[in-house]
């Protein structure tokens, strides 16, 4: 059932021993919602954790790290950011959802309850809620949603982010988000590692329909020779869209059984939701994902036929 922001206050109000899922290959958004959420309800007093199936990327290490490990049998289970279980990755299936919250409109409403609202960050919905909550927001939840607003709006690039946007993320700031170093963190430093998996990367970069569909490569190899991993990707989806002309751009990811994930980013021209959801993903009008059961080849030439549908429709 869907809900408001002042039903999902009360509804939290009134659990405990709650458990926070966040989805797999964790962003700054997912991760800013679970931990900002996170922290407020234990500042009311709750028993409450974050959990995600996948290996968190060191970057993000400040938005927990003064979190000591609760250990309690959970009784409210609630997702955020997550638009399908399947996103969950190993955790799908493994609890029962009560809550979702979040901003993807091709969310296929699988909990009890959901709060879905339509914002360029699932952080601008935690940010009311907490208020909601009545739940001071010190500076540490500050930096958690600050992440996920400034992450998932690309800095504030994309054309998703509304006046809003900017007078929560300036609210935040007021509030103690250290905005220059998250943006140094997520913008600005790159490891070792990933600036020779970017190298190599870019070389695979391969151009289609008239050069308006780019194509990036990432394979098990390139792990193994850069000492990177799927990590360390996410910078790696915006760099297609930086081309002249391309109004597609996809990196497709090999993962260890030879199976892959295509992250897809567009303009206002294609709907990379529409596009994603015709290979059973889903996500926003301009970054979307899906997965693939085939190899890298192939899923390159599913996007392609149907990427060049899109376009010359």
């Amino acid at each position: 059932m869907r809900i408001d922001i002042k039903e999902c206050a009360r509804l939290l109000a009134d659990k405990d021993d709650i458990l926070i899922l966040t989805h797999a290959h964790p962003d700054g958004d997912t991760l800013g919602c679970g931990f900002a959420l996170c922290r407020a309800l234990m500042k009311m007093g709750k028993f409450c954790s974050v959990v995600n199936a996948d290996e968190i990327p060191k970057k993000y290490g400040y938005l927990y790290d003064d979190i000591a490990p609760i250990k309690f049998n959970p009784k409210f289970v609630v997702a955020v950011d997550v638009a399908t279980p399947n996103l969950l990755g190993g955790l799908d299936g493994k609890y029962h959802i009560n809550l979702c919250i979040d901003h993807h409109l091709t969310n296929t409403e699988y909990a009890d309850d959901i709060l879905l609202q339509d914002v360029p960050a699932a952080c601008q919905t935690i940010y009311k809620l907490i208020k909601e909550l009545g739940v001071e927001i010190d500076n540490r939840m500050a930096d958690a949603l600050y992440t996920g607003i400034s992450t998932d709006t690309g800095c504030f690039r994309y054309a998703s982010t509304t006046s809003e946007t900017y007078r929560i993320a300036a609210d935040l700031i007021d509030l103690g988000a250290n905005n220059g170093m998250i943006n140094r963190a997520m913008f600005e430093t790159k490891t070792k590692s990933y600036a020779q998996l970017e190298r190599l990367a870019l070389d695979t970069m391969s151009f289609y329909d008239n050069d308006r569909i780019a194509i990036i490569t990432v394979t098990q190899d390139m792990y193994l020779r850069t000492g990177s991993n799927e990590t360390e990707t996410e910078p790696l989806a915006p760099l297609t869209r930086m081309v002249e002309g391309v109004e597609i751009g996809v990196i497709l990811k090999e993962k260890p059984d030879g199976t892959c994930k295509a992250s897809i980013r567009t303009f206002d021209t294609v709907n990379a939701a529409e596009l994603a959801k015709a290979f059973g993903g889903g996500g926003h009008p301009q970054a979307s994902a899906c997965r693939f059961d085939c190899d890298i080849l192939e899923a390159k030439n599913r996007i392609i036929s149907k990427g060049s549908e899109l376009l010359n429709r």
